[in-house]
This record gives C-alpha cells, structure tokens and sequence, in this order.
C-alpha cells in the first residue's frame, strides 16, 4: 500500500510552526515527509557516525543506542553508514518515535518493508529536503542533508568522526550555535564537543 507523501514549502503560512520555527527556508525551501510529522514537536536527538570506526566505539555506540531506545528518546539521522544502519535496527524494535532523512528524493522511494509497520503505527517519520530528481545518495547530497539533520535536532551524538573531516567541522559549527553536541570517542580532542559515555547526559532531550 503506497503512504501518504506531505510537500511542505518552509515559507509558507501552512509551514508547521515547529518546521519554520527549525528549519532555513533559504536552504531549505521544500521538505517532503512521509509519516507523523507530530513527531517533530518532541525533542530530537541528531546521530551520527562515520563509516570507519574503532570496535571499542561501535560497541558503546550500541550499548548507547539501546539506552536511548528503553528511555523512549527520539532520534533523527540518516541512518546511512553501516553503525547507523545497526542503530536504526535496534531502534526498531522500541516503541519511540523515529526520524529517517535519506540522502535522496522519497517520492518514488521503496519503502523498506522493516519500516511500513511503524510508519502505519505513527511512530516512524521519512523526512528530506531533496528533490525527487535525486534519487541515489552522493557526498554533496549527504553532506545537505546533515545540515538539515543538524538544524532539526536539539541536541547531537556523533558516535565517531574522523579529526579535521568535513565531519567534524560541521559539528563543530553546531557547537558554536550554543547547541549541544556530544561524542563516545574521548581522543577526539576538540574543545567544542563533549564526550559522553551514558544515557544522562540526553535525559532532557
């Protein structure tokens, strides 16, 4: 059975308040949901993890993710790099709410069948800022797309990324926004990114 696909213009007067309240309309002039866009008026927890990471990480990154998940918190990301894969995997068999931005358009998207139970249960939100011209994932594509993640989210996880990537600059910058941005791999060394290695540190998300 196809869903239902919302096109929401961020500049308009029927823009959701907590989508125009987030959201660039100047870098993001149309959003494309497919789901229960409600889920955005709660706290989002934006992940992130690089492609490449060290064991010690992925292992506290799924311990944290089960965490998140029994906790009932609310994460948004793109869910693209094998971690973030595993992680949305684990996240699926909660009951919290879900947000996945693809690094491509949805209109003509094939609804992973893992997904459509949630999507139906109002708990699973498919949200992007790509047109549906776009229709494979690439790096400009990607790295768009995490900026819209980044705006959405009230707080940041970024399990591991690599130093001086284009990465870790763009989290950086969130840092700088006053908005929190935490990591599990404690050698990263930067000033603006805290490291984090339990559940308290999102319990006001």
């Amino acid at each position: 059975m196809p869903f239902k696909i919302n096109i929401i213009e961020t500049n308009s007067s029927d823009c959701p308040a907590f989508l125009k309240n987030r959201v660039s309309n100047d870098l993001f002039p149309k959003i494309w949901a497919i789901g229960n866009l409600t889920i955005l008026e709660q706290k989002l927890l934006g992940f992130f993890c690089s492609v490449k990471c060290p064991g010690a990480i992925i292992l506290k990154t799924y311990d944290l993710i089960r965490d998140l998940r029994n906790a009932g918190i609310t994460v948004i990301s793109g869910f693209h790099s094998p971690i973030e894969k595993d992680c949305l995997d684990l996240l699926m068999r909660g009951k919290q709410p879900i947000v996945i931005c693809p690094a491509r358009g949805i209109e003509t998207m094939r609804i992973p069948k893992s997904w459509r139970a949630p999507i139906q249960e109002n708990r699973l939100l498919i949200l992007s800022p790509i047109e549906n011209k776009h229709r494979r994932p690439t790096v400009a594509l990607a790295e768009h797309r995490n900026r819209f993640v980044e705006m959405l989210a009230d707080k940041i996880l970024i399990a591991y990324a690599a130093n001086k990537s284009k990465t870790m600059q763009l989290f950086s910058e969130a840092s700088m926004k006053e908005k929190k941005v935490y990591t599990l791999d404690n050698q990263n060394g930067s000033k603006n990114i805290q490291y984090v290695d339990n559940i308290g540190f999102f319990s006001d998300v």
